[in-house]
């Protein structure tokens, strides 16, 4: 364990998805139910193909998954699949990573906590009400809110709050990708969907591990 990453670092800025929580029996099931309304998605939605597509930008996951649609159809189905996978998440929730609360606790009194995420407008919010975490972050940060890359959102982070030496934290080579062009540092966590090879400060396979890292 390298523990010359202690005092390093004044924020940790994480992914959600595959790093914090899986949601994706939830927005599977969402998206499904969605799916039931068009009679033009032919495609049946699981929890793996969810999982596939885990950290690609918002609007990218619908031309990855749905090419065969037309652009109005795709938005009209995107705008059904937000709905509803905001409805599942905020009434039942994810499943935790384990730790996660504890990590938080820990980390959140040396360090300051942000979330940046892929995601659409109100899913970092469901998944901080759901749980009662807003404690632990200063603030966060999607692709919702402005259509932009996470490179782009991570540096607004880092601006917005003036932080002077931030890390990532995140699970695919995407993560990774995006704190490199950002100027940030990252860590891997083992635990989530994608893997990272090389260019990451350390790797972590728990949540625990990671608080100890740090």
């Amino acid at each position: 364990m390298d523990i010359t990453l202690k005092q390093r670092f004044d924020s940790i800025i994480f992914d959600l998805d595959g790093t914090l929580w899986d949601s994706t029996e939830g927005v599977a099931a969402a998206w499904q139910a969605a799916k039931e309304e068009f009679g033009f998605v032919k495609n049946d939605i699981t929890p793996a193909s969810i999982g596939g597509i885990a950290g690609m930008a918002y609007d990218a996951i619908y031309d990855h998954l749905f090419p065969e649609l037309t652009d109005e159809q795709r938005q009209e189905f995107k705008a059904k699949c937000a709905k509803k996978e905001l409805e599942v998440l905020s009434a039942e929730g994810g499943i935790l990573y384990p730790g996660l609360v504890d990590a938080l606790q820990e980390l959140s009194a040396k360090y300051k906590l942000f979330i940046v995420s892929n995601c659409q407008s109100g899913y970092i919010e469901a998944f901080l009400d759901y749980y009662k975490l807003h404690e632990y972050f200063v603030g966060h940060q999607c692709y919702g809110t402005k259509s932009r890359p996470k490179a782009d959102n991570i540096r607004d982070i880092v601006v917005d709050h003036q932080l002077q030496s931030p890390v990532y934290v995140g699970d695919t080579q995407g993560d990774y990708e995006s704190s490199k062009k950002a100027g940030v540092p990252f860590i891997f966590v083992s635990y989530g969907f994608g893997k990272v090879k090389e260019g990451q400060i350390a790797t972590a396979e728990t949540l625990a591990e990671l608080a100890k890292i740090l």
